[in-house]
């Protein structure tokens, strides 16, 4: 069976997990020259430029210029797909979540004895 394109949409984009990576980069320092990401990421120029064409696609990320630099900025709004579909999931990490609540606190009354 033949892959989705990259491209195809928010879920194909951010597979990857240089482009990840990318995204909590423009998340955590806001608008990011291209020469500021590669330097964070330690890879070249032309690969950082290559995913952010494809986030740039998915309109993950825009760009404007400033002089004779393209700041990046991110758009998170088209992370709520992501974030819908992962919503669905989020009973189990809560019911997780309780269990291990559950049994620190089993854990400490029974040392109180």
């Amino acid at each position: 069976m033949a892959r989705a394109a990259t491209t195809s949409d928010v879920f194909n984009a951010i597979a990857e997990r240089r482009r990840r990576k990318i995204i909590d980069l423009l998340a955590g320092r806001g608008e990011q020259a291209v020469g500021d990401l590669v330097a964070a990421l330690r890879i070249p120029q032309p690969a950082v430029s290559k995913h952010l064409s494809v986030l740039r696609t998915v309109r993950l990320v825009s760009v404007n210029r400033r002089g004779r630099r393209r700041l990046y900025r991110l758009n998170p709004r088209q992370l709520k797909p992501v974030h819908d579909w992962t919503k669905m999931y989020e009973k189990f990490w809560s019911h997780q979540i309780d269990r291990i609540k559950a049994r620190a606190e089993q854990r400490a009354r029974q040392q109180e004895l």
